[in-house]
């Protein structure tokens, strides 16, 4: 079987300028608070992963498939239309929070808001610290 070519890593394409290219202002100004938020919460600098996440830190992971790679431990992307926030421990775990975040959509580890004004940044804040947390202890860092 041909191994798959893992289409996210990490790139040296300049975080302020995918960031300054946002064509809404209050999705590019969205997009500075949360890498500022994810930056002091994770300690790593802002890194593109691929064309569109900006990722911070990193894990190795090793399906029982045999498919493993990197990825970004915490991260997001402001796509036109909403922000996507990248949360790997999953959604599910958290339903007190997702109670109380405000207007938002999910996917398995995905989180969709069209701006901060529509949630709780307080509640936004505890969850990708929650999963920076399950992160550590699933894919403790190196």
């Amino acid at each position: 079987m041909a191994k798959t070519e893992i289409k996210t890593k990490p790139t040296e394409v300049s975080v302020d300028a995918f960031i300054d290219a946002v064509a809404n202002s209050g999705q590019r100004d969205d997009a500075n608070k949360i890498r500022a938020m994810m930056e002091r919460l994770t300690g790593e600098p802002a890194k593109m992963w691929g064309p569109t996440i900006i990722g911070f830190g990193s894990y190795h992971y090793r399906y029982d498939s045999g498919h493993e790679g990197d990825m970004c431990r915490i991260g997001f992307s402001p796509r036109k239309g909403q922000t996507v926030l990248y949360l790997v421990d999953g959604l599910d775990g958290h339903a007190e929070l997702m109670a109380r975040l405000g207007k938002h959509k999910t996917g398995k580890s995905c989180l969709y808001v069209r701006k901060l004004a529509d949630i709780d940044e307080t509640v936004l804040e505890e969850l990708c610290a929650r999963s920076l947390i399950w992160m550590a202890e699933k894919y403790p860092p190196a």
